[in-house]
């Protein structure tokens, strides 16, 4: 680099240095140069300077180590214009580094020096660089304050009224960058700074617009700033920005801005009474808009004051004959800004108020047309925007009689996620506490894409599918044809998912679907049941619900509860109860709903059968379950092997019929005989095989491989034999029982006689009275240790006893009086004590007239048979305890 430094060519005095002229290639040497007295000089070093830093970033980087920015700093406070403004040219351009900005940042003099440049007396070129080292400094939080603090503000504000576009570009730009503060959004609005901005919307320089579009976006963030802009007519304005196709690059940024603006339900009032709503919809929708709405926008532009340049005006004619042309063929909108519009309708929609005006102004109508456009970007914002909308109520008709729910269930089948996560979402809300919607989903055949959704890979589809179903399963006939389309099979594949949104909807899906026998059977051989307990344990609250409420809804059936408690679930339910945190209505509804469809659980469990609860076929007696341990069914108990331990009463009033066992014997005789017929034709024909032609052996052959053939069919019968299902034991003897008791006891006139024949009848069966105090030497237990080794199990049909004690009559009470509909409880007591109580009234010496209220007794089966002991009276305790 080489500069030359001149000075007037003219006979100097004697006392005045002769002029010299300096070349120099070291930028050292310029820097000097910059600390010299003659302005001359300083003003040409400035301007080597920036030229030099003018070509790549690491010549600024040069400067700075040089020590070039105190002096350019000094110089741009200088009383000479010309060297002030190459100053200011220099190290604007060097503030583009980032070494150099923090360098800057420790010097407090450094912004208001480039603020101080920007009083209206100076030239255009300083107003550009000045606003260009602002812009630069402002990329950095600390420098916006500073600059805000300077009132730097105010002077960038009017530079945007330059008619230099360099000007209004590096002052929009500093602009855009401080409205990241908030602190200096406020600020923009005293000095009526947003005005201003929107008057770039006009510039016929893109980067121009972009800048203002993007400050206009960063200072709707403030409320003051939106109404101001409401104030200002910017919804007008950036919709009548949108009507022009050549700016069609901007649109997205412009559809931002509205979208921040459209907040504010004073916004949205505001758009409602100038129908800018409704051109917007018509622009997005690549409608052409009303005509009433495209003749306003060009008469607001006028009323400014008289501000307009001549360049604005002599674009006028030039947009008016584009909104002609936009009139005649409507050029269509950029997938992009659909995209925008779509989610500034969702942006709007979060409050309430806002989607009830959106709703008036048929916003859903815009939305539905998105739904069939080819990009997937769009089908996918206006699919979440409509699920927004259907927040309200009336959205949900709106929708339905705009025909939108077709397009959605095309979206189910869309291969793009978010597409089908957006589509289940909408499903989700139109179809909630909406029946019409609900139908119009299944005729419109979106229930097997939905059923398909289930198994997606896609989580939030899922979990919304799974509302939707839940959703349809509220009406009958439509929970009827899901269910025919394997909706409950279907239901597994999520229970199986880690998230636990996934796993509560699935849950109450679940608990939709599992409302017949056939539904939870099918549920329950899919292996349903089992995630179900697992969630029981969940550490997320809605899992832990939405699982305890599909367990209720399964524990109905007492095959689905018997597995429940086969799995666990009883074991995890009795933990959650000991817990204070994980302990909810839900959980205890399911508790009980389990015990009351096992009852053999509940008595081992709880010590108490109620009322209510019917003792049916296939009930045992356990005894008390330890807290903890595991409940095992009858077919685990019947499996072990004899023991000491107290035995399994069984009820189960069955006829006896022909074992498994005698019929695995009787089928193994036909193979062993033919095994024997088989070795005897085998012998004889070793014997006769001599004297065989060969057609004989061939013949022989065949027919012992038919044989073998026989014999290995018949083995397979054996071994299907063995492997046939659990049969619980029967027992005649208490059929028996049940027959005499509807014989002779059912007919009694009273429920009092009833008890009292009853108990007379149950004590008789299990060896009669025993006098007080000798309930200890009465010898029971050997003949129930007699029959369990006559049987070679720990369970025991209790019509097989012949001598028992509390325990056994209590039981054998309550399963003979529940056929016979005579209502009583079954309560376990301590040391093998059990009794019944029973609910009867008054009736003194007057059969026909029982007095009220009924009271509760304990029926005496040991010491005198038929009497009746009131609750809570010596007696009655006494009964109780040893």
């Amino acid at each position: 680099m080489g500069k030359k430094v001149k000075k007037d060519e003219k006979a100097p005095p004697e006392d005045v240095f002769d002029t010299i002229l300096v070349e120099s290639r070291q930028a050292a040497t310029v820097v000097l140069m910059l600390s010299s007295p003659e302005e001359d000089v300083q003003s040409k070093a400035c301007e080597a300077i920036y030229k030099f830093v003018d070509k790549c970033d690491e010549n600024k980087k040069t400067l700075m180590d040089l020590g070039a920015i105190e002096p350019l700093l000094k110089l741009m406070g200088s009383e000479d214009r010309i060297a002030r403004r190459n100053a200011c040219m220099a190290l604007s351009t060097m503030c583009a580094n980032s070494d150099v900005r923090k360098f800057l940042r420790k010097r407090e003099e450094s912004i208001p020096k480039f603020v101080a440049l920007l009083v209206p007396e100076e030239d255009t070129v300083v107003h550009e660089f000045a606003a260009l080292g602002l812009s630069a400094l402002a990329t950095e939080f600390t420098s916006k304050v500073v600059i805000n603090e300077s009132n730097g503000v105010e002077p960038l504000v009017r530079c945007l009224s330059s008619n230099d576009p360099d000007v209004q570009k590096n002052a929009i730009e500093a602009l855009a960058q401080l409205m990241m503060d908030y602190q200096t959004r406020a600020t923009i609005r005293d000095f009526d700074g947003l005005n201003s901005v929107l008057e770039l919307l006009k510039s016929e320089f893109s980067i121009i617009q972009k800048l203002a579009l993007l400050t206009l976006e960063r200072a709707a963030q403030d409320v003051d700033n939106r109404a101001n802009l409401r104030e200002l007519e910017a919804i007008s304005k950036l919709i009548n920005f949108l009507a022009h196709p050549e700016w069609n690059d901007l649109h997205v940024m412009s559809v931002m801005v509205l979208s921040s603006l459209l907040e504010d339900i004073e916004s949205l009032e505001q758009i409602k009474e100038t129908g800018g709503l409704k051109k917007l919809v018509a622009i997005i929708t690549d409608q052409a808009p009303p005509e009433e709405e495209t003749k306003k926008p060009d008469k607001k532009p006028a009323g400014k004051g008289g501000k307009k340049s001549a360049k604005e005006s002599a674009k006028k004619p030039a947009e008016e004959s584009n909104e002609q042309k936009d009139g005649e063929g409507v050029i269509p909108t950029l997938p992009d800004v659909k995209m925008s519009a779509a989610k500034a309708i969702a942006r709007s929609a979060r409050n309430s108020e806002n989607r009830k005006i959106l709703h008036e102004q048929e916003a859903e109508k815009m939305l539905i047309i998105l739904l069939s456009h080819e990009n997937v970007d769009v089908q996918s914002s206006a699919a979440q925007a409509l699920a927004i909308m259907c927040e309200n109520l009336s959205s949900r008709d709106s929708v339905r009689e705009m025909e939108g729910m077709a397009p959605l269930i095309k979206l189910l089948n869309s291969e793009n996620g978010d597409v089908k996560e957006a589509a289940t979402l909408a499903l989700a809300n139109l179809t909630t506490a909406n029946l019409a919607n609900s139908k119009d989903v299944v005729n419109l055949n979106g229930l097997e894409p939905l059923i398909h959704m289930l198994s997606d890979q896609r989580e939030e589809a899922v979990s919304n599918a799974a509302c939707v179903l839940t959703n349809i399963a509220q009406d009958d006939t439509l929970r009827a044809e899901a269910l025919n389309k394997g909706a409950v099979t279907a239901l597994v594949e999520p229970l199986k998912s880690s998230n636990t949104i996934v796993q509560s909807k699935a849950a109450l899906a679940s608990a939709a679907y599992l409302c017949d026998v056939e539904s939870r059977t099918e549920f329950r051989e899919a292996g349903g049941l089992e995630p179900l307990i697992d969630f029981l344990d969940s550490g997320n609250d809605d899992v832990r619900r939405s699982a305890a409420w599909a367990i209720t809804v399964c524990g109905v059936d007492e095959a689905s509860a018997v597995e429940i408690c086969k799995l666990g679930g009883l074991g995890v339910l009795q933990q959650i109860q000991l817990s204070e945190t994980k302990r909810t209505p839900f959980t205890d509804a399911a508790l009980y709903r389990i015990l009351d469809s096992n009852l053999s659980a509940k008595y081992s469990l709880t010590g108490y059968i109620g009322y209510n609860n019917l003792i049916e076929d296939g009930f045992y007696d356990a005894g008390q379950m330890k807290k903890g341990s595991k409940f095992l069914s009858l077919e685990e108990f019947c499996n072990q092997e004899l023991n000491d331990k107290r035995p399994v009463i069984l009820i189960n009033p069955k006829p006896e019929v022909t074992s498994a066992e005698s019929k695995t014997e009787d089928v193994g005789l036909k193979p062993e005989s033919s095994k024997t017929s088989l070795s005897g034709k085998s012998s004889r024909t070793g014997r006769e095989s001599k004297s065989k032609t060969k057609a004989q052996k061939e013949k022989e052959e065949k027919q012992k491989e038919e044989l073998q053939a026989q014999l290995q069919k018949e083995a397979d019968a054996i071994a299907a034999a063995e492997n046939l299902p659990f049969v619980t034991p029967a027992d005649p003897v208490l059929l028996a029982y049940i027959d005499e008791v509807m014989e002779k006891i059912q007919p009694l006139p009273s429920s009092r006689e009833q008890v009292i024949a009853l108990s007379e009848f149950v004590s008789d069966k299990l060896g009669g009275s025993i006098d007080r105090g000798q309930v200890s030497s009465f010898s029971w237990e050997l003949p129930v240790s007699q029959v369990r080794y006559e049987l070679k199990s720990n369970v025991i049909p209790i019509g097989r006893l012949k001598t028992g004690i509390h325990i056994h009559r209590a039981l054998l009470f309550k399963v003979l009086a529940d056929r016979i509909a005579l209502s009583c409880t079954l309560v376990r007591g301590q040391y093998n004590r059990a009794w019944n109580e029973v609910m009867l009234y008054d009736i003194d010496d007057n059969p026909t007239s029982p007095k009220f209220p009924p009271k509760e007794y304990i029926v005496d089966l040991i010491h005198q048979p038929g009497t009746l002991l009131p609750v809570d009276t010596p007696n009655a305790v006494s009964y109780q305890k040893i």
